[in-house]
């Protein structure tokens, strides 16, 4: 694989480490600055809410602008967010420059994305995607465990300076690696451009999406609770059950591609899915019959954790066929799509967790993983159409002109 692919590994693993490290050093910076721990959780809200908010609006308004210019600029916007956080002893100013980050985060993501896609060999689009996304996956497993002992060691400031040093790094990265070639897209107009991406294909993939990440942010978030309510286990399982769970993620997600290449998304979405909801169903009957052995759980947490990341790589790879030139935004929207199921099965998850107990967790999971199953049989065999690719559009580009079958089923 290029060099310039694993730049952007690194690209995507930077920015969104800098979203997930705050949730470590929380405390710190709560003490210093003089605000709640639960204020200082606002950061966490305000990055992932702007990136919502932002990535399809960025997708649209920067659509032109060259792939590799744009990431230059998102990488010294946000490198200087967080060098501007390292010096600031004001709360309402780090807010501000966390949505600073954030929108530059918004802005280069989907065009990471679609860029890996639109740049791989045929068969080989669902590695590429899968190799971006282990950035993200990264950054959970790696980038914030590692944020967390910087600041633990060396002050929360110390977190953002080496967040910002790592933006620069990767900035370097691409001036050396990423191809400079080629124009933005030359998108149809506002109108035309909605008027594709909501298509049912397209708005069923992206459906299917934050269902998905709807049920695993319920179980995630939640997962200690269930661990304590489940086998009776303490700090240091949990974490052990975090971390599994973690790698799990970053292996699926690359396997997730590969399965993707070969059998094409359909059927790689039908098996994680297929997958997910088993171990929802074997977390519900352990709860059921509880306690059950500490390592029978973390069995069934480790295969949900893999699978929970396998279905990112189909999932893109779907949409960069069936919206054409507008991959991009569908990609946008398939982020903000991500931050929502986030933000959407924390909130269910909390009110389940209350109402019912831990337990209910993976079976109300299994009915999110169900009903985004049942959403993407309704357009199983529609292929992409040229509809998404008139009114002016540029033609597709090489790569996705080639994917004209039913997108693997």
């Amino acid at each position: 694989m290029p060099p310039w692919l694993f730049v952007l590994l690194a690209v995507s693993f930077v920015l969104y480490t800098d979203d997930y490290v705050i949730a470590g050093i929380l405390p710190e910076i709560a003490a210093d600055l003089g605000v709640t721990e639960g204020q200082a959780g606002q950061l966490v809200t305000a990055f992932s809410a702007t990136v919502a908010v932002a990535a399809p609006v960025a997708a649209v308004a920067l659509a032109r602008v060259p792939p590799r210019r744009l990431f230059l600029v998102a990488l010294i916007i946000f490198a200087l967010a967080n060098f501007g956080a390292v010096g600031t002893s004001s709360f309402a100013v780090l807010m501000v420059l966390r949505v600073v980050a954030a929108a530059a985060t918004a802005s280069a993501t989907p065009a990471i994305f679609a860029f890996a896609a639109s740049h791989a060999p045929t068969e080989k689009t669902g590695r590429y995607l899968a190799t971006v996304s282990l950035g993200v996956t990264g950054s959970i497993a790696l980038g914030v465990p590692l944020g967390t002992w910087i600041g633990g060691a060396f002050g929360w400031r110390a977190t953002f300076l080496a967040v910002a040093v790592a933006g620069m790094l990767a900035l370097i990265g691409v001036l050396l690696t990423v191809p400079g070639s080629g124009r933005g897209d030359r998108s149809p107009r506002l109108s035309e451009q909605l008027r594709s991406l909501t298509r049912a294909p397209i708005a069923v993939s992206l459906a299917a999406n934050c269902l998905l990440m709807a049920g695993t942010m319920m179980v995630l978030t939640y997962l200690a609770p269930y661990l304590s309510a489940t086998a009776g286990s303490g700090v240091e399982e949990r974490g052990v059950a975090f971390g599994l769970s973690g790698f799990a993620g970053m292996a699926g997600i690359w396997l997730g591609g590969q399965v993707a290449d070969r059998w094409g998304p359909g059927r790689a979405l039908f098996l994680g899915i297929g997958v997910i909801i088993a171990a929802m169903v074997a977390m519900w009957a352990m709860w059921a019959v509880r306690p059950v052995p500490i390592w029978l759980v973390l069995i069934v947490t480790t295969v949900w954790g893999g699978m929970a990341f396998w279905n990112s790589p189909a999932i893109q790879m779907r949409l960069h066929r069936l919206a054409g030139p507008l991959a991009g935004q569908a990609l946008a929207l398939n982020t903000s799509g991500t931050y929502l199921g986030i933000a959407f099965g924390a909130a269910v998850g909390g009110v389940v967790l209350s109402a019912a107990g831990p337990g209910v967790l993976p079976l109300a999971a299994a009915g999110f993983g169900l009903a985004a199953l049942l959403l993407l049989e309704v357009v199983r065999r529609t292929p992409p159409s040229s509809e998404a690719w008139n009114s002016g559009s540029t033609s597709p580009q090489s790569n996705s002109s080639k994917h004209t079958d039913n997108l693997g089923e």
